[in-house]
């Protein structure tokens, strides 16, 4: 109904007063630094110039057209019609994919314009492309100098042992002759002070300032979530030039090291593919993201601060920025650099070829080198990647690109992204790695020509694994990668999301409504499939509830498949089976939503948790046991974050479905798990643990485990199931309850059972908040769950809203 406003131009104009004498000034300049995308920009009915590129700044000289009063019109023309009339114009060879799969309902030809790619629509989002002026817009006025860009690198001279920081300061020069002055470094706390001599050239240049770092001074360096503080030295830079014209830049310098550790593995072929910060490995854990909105004003501070909370407190240490959507605003990358998010940043280019023409790559360059100078200062960010399953997408022929055909697209791959995005991107920024696309095979890719004949290869780089098909509790279905950046199972978001978008006629599995919203192709059906494999369907007749039910069920089938598969990567990590493993990193798809629909998501639209993401915090967990069975065999591992070996006991416990009562316990002490590793701490063979636990079988028991330490320290408790829950034997319905109590700023939930509860989830609708556990097995009789709200609530409120579900009430 609303896609004639994407199909429309729109021009927006304003008269305004110059706040200034303009007679007073050498340079007036008019900056947008965000247009999207496609605009025709006129200052008192003189052009002042084109925009094409939502990713780009854009500045204007108006020093000889500003005057008092001024007339500003920026005409817009449909992204939609731009796109297609780019393709057209490409007569060459074509540039595919021509458009989106219908299930999309999607626009054309994203690939041949620089915007947000998912604005044309995706497997998880909606077709909104917008238009209009996305970033703030300003005018400029100076005599001498002006800054343009700022930004602080710090370096790590192993042979010296000591920290320097690059100082970079692009200015933009109005006089017509050098300008000479001093510039001055100050970092109080590292007891640095540096004075330079520094000249200025007309027009734009850089001054680039390299400060030593005391040797008296102990420098506390960044450390992502988990392994340490992130510590931020505050830096004053000022700049005193000739005719006394000062300029000041008070910012945050931030000190460590990132290197990408690609290097042969003792029996193994192949090359690692790891992370070292301040020389230390690091297992990254977290998931991708995705725009938060289709309307990037929509996006606050308060959102993302939010949003990346929520990663953080489920134990979440790096973020993939993925390169369907948008270069993140600055507050992002703020936020990561405060809770220590790592984040792998690709440039945006998605799941598509493109074109390499003149005027494109120029774009592109500008593009390139405007966002690599801004975001540069971050310690946040860790690696840059070229683009997004692209070199898959050519090694793999997606597009079914005739053999005799390949080389015009191989070569216009490695023209985008290897001479021109990787040469700006190593020439502004030396201080992290880069890689051309993900996944990619690394070094091996590079060896082959940028291109390798097997991206997904498990031996080499990263991997993007999905399998809808296969049981997702089979752990052999997953490849033994050395990174795993991409993974993931749909879920439907809760009721209380779905609700704000939808009426009563839309709330069934196979409404039109389900279907339209679901992107991905036979997307409902593949949950039902999964779903399947170990869960009963809801029979009732009741069409709310078997609504609600089925949303329970995609949830639960989500957290269970994406924990599985995760706990398979973190245990793969200190091994090497049949040449693979040494797994490095467990990226899922998709930590947020851009709408209320079907997705990969653990957050949903507006933050709410879905199990999955509640299951993260444990799976993510520093100190983690995991169970798995191998031929009739129980392993479990020991997985450890921390940097020092712990000594612990592992208790195992095991229930049978019909009691609350333990059946048979077993405490193993004196259980050394290792620094930063996973290793088997436990191995019994099932029949032995059924002989062990009498009147145990494979359908009637449970087995549960956990570490805990001397010095309190306890991983969380985690569950093997021996079969499939449709099939287990003594699981009874419950009587679940639950008191609500006010304690300080927190809600406490004192939960009580009468029997074995599988998956028992708690709701208060759409009041904002988080639980501190959810979708867990109760095997006592009470527990105690805190809600942390994250608005003003009441206990009256929460009661009216809270349902309490377990799996034996999906009937």
């Amino acid at each position: 109904m609303y896609r004639w406003i994407s199909l429309d131009n729109w021009t927006y104009s304003r008269t305004f007063k110059t706040p200034f004498d303009v007679r007073k000034w050498q340079k007036v300049n008019l900056v947008f630094e965000g247009v999207d995308t496609v605009a025709h920009i006129l200052l008192n009915n003189v052009t002042l110039g084109r925009t094409n590129n939502m990713f780009n700044r854009y500045s204007f000289d108006i020093t000889s057209m500003i005057k008092e009063v001024n007339f500003i019109q920026v005409h817009f023309i449909s992204a939609i019609s731009y796109a297609a009339e780019q393709s057209r114009c490409h007569k060459a060879y074509s540039v595919p994919p021509a458009c989106p799969p219908p299930v999309q309902k999607g626009e054309c030809h994203a690939n041949f314009i620089r915007k947000e790619q998912c604005s044309f629509s995706w497997d998880w989002g909606p077709s909104f492309p917008t238009q209009g002026i996305w970033k703030d817009v300003r005018i400029e006025a100076y005599n001498h100098y002006h800054l343009i860009y700022f930004s602080l690198t710090p370096f790590f001279e192993s042979r010296a042992q000591q920290w320097s920081l690059e100082i970079e300061s692009i200015f933009n020069v109005a006089s017509s002759k050098p300008i000479a002055g001093l510039a001055t470094v100050n970092i109080p706390k590292l007891q640095t002070e540096q004075t330079y001599s520094v000249k200025l050239q007309p027009g734009e240049g850089s001054i680039v300032l390299l400060v030593n770092i005391s040797k008296n001074s102990t420098v506390e360096a960044w450390w992502p979530y988990g392994h340490g503080k992130q510590i931020g030295y505050n830096v004053t830079t000022t700049f005193i030039m000739e005719g006394g014209y000062q300029i000041e830049k008070i910012s945050k310098a931030y000190f460590r090291t990132v290197e990408l550790v690609q290097e042969p593995i003792p029996g193994s072929p192949g090359l690692s593919f790891y992370f070292k910060i301040n020389g230390q490995p690091i297992f990254m854990k977290g998931s991708n993201w995705i725009p938060a909105d289709s309307f990037q004003d929509r996006v606050t501070y308060d959102t993302l601060w939010l949003l990346l909370k929520s990663a953080a407190d489920a134990n979440m240490n790096a973020l993939r920025i993925w390169g369907g959507g948008i270069y993140e605003q600055d507050d992002f990358y703020d936020i990561c650099d405060e809770l220590g998010i790592m984040i792998w940043q690709d440039f945006m280019f998605a799941c598509a070829l493109y074109p390499t023409n003149q005027d494109y790559l120029e774009s592109v360059r500008a593009e390139v080198s405007h966002q690599v100078r801004r975001l540069k200062s971050h310690p946040s960010i860790v690696l840059w990647s070229g683009n997004n399953e692209n070199e898959a997408a050519i090694a793999s022929n997606w597009f079914s690109i005739p053999h005799a055909d390949r080389e015009v697209y191989i070569k216009d791959y490695v023209m985008l992204y290897v001479k021109n995005i990787r040469e700006i991107v190593l020439a502004e920024d030396k201080s992290r790695p880069f890689v051309v696309s993900s996944p990619t095979n690394g070094l091996e890719s590079i060896k082959e020509g940028w291109l390798s004949e097997n991206p997904y290869d498990t031996h080499y780089g990263d991997t993007h694994f999905y399998d809808y098909s296969s049981d997702c509790w089979n752990w052999s279905v997953y490849p033994r990668t050395r990174f795993a950046s991409e993974y993931g199972f749909q879920s439907w978001p809760s009721f209380s999301t779905l609700e704000k978008v939808s009426s009563a006629a839309d709330w069934s599995y196979m409404s039109n409504f389900s279907l339209h919203r679901q992107h991905h192709e036979n997307g409902n059906d593949q949950m039902l499939q999964q779903i399947g494999y170990h869960f009963k369907l809801p029979l009732t007749t009741d069409p709310i509830k078997k609504f609600k039910d089925m949303i329970y069920l995609t949830q639960v089938m989500q957290a269970q498949c994406v924990k599985t598969e995760t706990e398979f990567y973190r245990s793969s990590r200190s091994e090497i089976i049949k040449g693979e493993g040494h797994t490095m990193g467990a990226l899922y798809w998709q930590l947020i939503d851009i709408w209320q629909a079907p997705s990969w998501s653990s957050l949903e639209y507006g933050g709410k948790w879905k199990l999955l993401h509640y299951f993260a915090q444990n799976f993510f967990s520093p100190l983690l046991p995991v169970a798995y069975e191998d031929n009739g065999v129980l392993y479990i591992y020991g997985i450890s974050d921390f940097h020092t070996d712990h000594k612990l006991t592992l208790k195992v416990i095991v229930y049978s479905w019909s009691s609350l009562e333990p059946v048979c316990t077993l405490a193993k002490d004196g259980v050394t798990v290792k620094a930063q590793s996973a290793f088997s701490i436990y191995k019994e063979s099932i029949n032995a643990l059924l002989e062990r636990c009498r009147n145990c079988t494979r359908k009637s028991c449970v087995v549960s485990f956990y570490l805990v330490g001397e010095d309190g320290l306890q991983s969380p408790m985690n569950h093997h199931f021996l079969s499939s829950l449709k099939d287990a034997v003594g699981l009874e319905k419950t009587q679940l309850s639950a008191t609500v109590s006010q304690q300080d700023d927190v809600y406490i939930f004192d939960l009580q059972t009468t029997a074995v509860a599988p998956f028992v989830t708690l709701d208060v609708g759409s009041i904002k908040g988080r639980f501190s556990d959810n979708g867990f097995l109760m095997l006592e009789r009470k527990k105690v769950v805190i809600f942390y709200p994250w608005e003003p609530t009441s206990v009256e409120e929460l009661e009216k809203s809270f349902t309490l579900t377990s799996l034996m009430d999906v009937a």
